[in-house]
C-alpha cells in the first residue's frame, strides 16, 4: 500500500500534471466568462436584431401545437425539440474559440522567439545540407564530416 501511495504521490507531483490542472480550473473560469459573455450581451443583442425573438427559447412542440414556452409543452406532457438552446450553444462554442484564438496569438506574439539554427552550407555551391551528410545534394560534392563534440 506504501508503494502505491508512494507512486502516486510521483504522479501527482509531476508538473505536467499540475499545470493540466491549472489549466483546467483556469479553462472552466474562462468558460463561464464566455458564456456569460453569449448569455448576457450577444444572445439579447441577437434576439433584438430578429425583432425580439428568444433564440435560446426556440423550440418545436413535437405534437405539432403551439405552446407559449417550453416549460408550458413540458406542462402539458409534451416532448419538445430545443433547437434554440443547441443553436446558443454553437455560437457559446464559437465565441469561445475565437477568444481562445486571440489569447493564443497574444501569447505567441509575447513569447520569446527562439533563435533559427543555422544550416550546414555545402563550401562549393552555399546550398544548406544535413549536418550528417557527406555528400552535397545540390552539387554532389564531397563534403567533410562536421566534428561533433562528445
Amino acid at each position: 500500500m506504501k508503494k502505491l501511495l508512494t507512486e502516486f504521490k510521483v504522479f501527482v507531483m509531476r508538473g505536467n500534471i499540475l499545470d493540466l490542472a491549472v489549466g483546467v480550473m483556469i479553462g472552466g473560469a474562462f468558460g463561464s466568462i464566455v458564456s456569460s459573455l453569449v448569455n448576457d450581451i450577444f444572445m439579447p443583442l441577437i434576439g433584438l436584431l430578429l425583432g425580439g425573438l428568444n433564440v435560446s427559447g426556440a423550440f418545436l412542440a413535437l405534437d405539432g401545437k403551439a405552446y407559449a414556452s417550453i416549460d408550458a409543452a413540458v406542462a402539458a406532457g409534451v416532448g419538445t425539440l430545443n433547437y434554440g438552446m443547441f443553436l446558443q450553444k454553437i455560437i457559446d462554442f464559437l465565441i469561445m474559440a475565437f477568444c481562445v484564438f486571440l489569447v493564443l496569438r497574444l501569447m505567441t506574439k509575447l513569447m520569446p522567439k527562439k533563435p533559427a539554427k543555422e544550416a550546414r552550407k555545402c563550401p562549393f555551391c552555399l546550398q544548406p545540407v544535413d549536418d550528417q551528410a557527406t555528400r552535397c545534394p545540390h552539387c554532389t560534392s564531397q563534403l567533410a564530416q562536421k566534428e561533433t563534440l562528445d
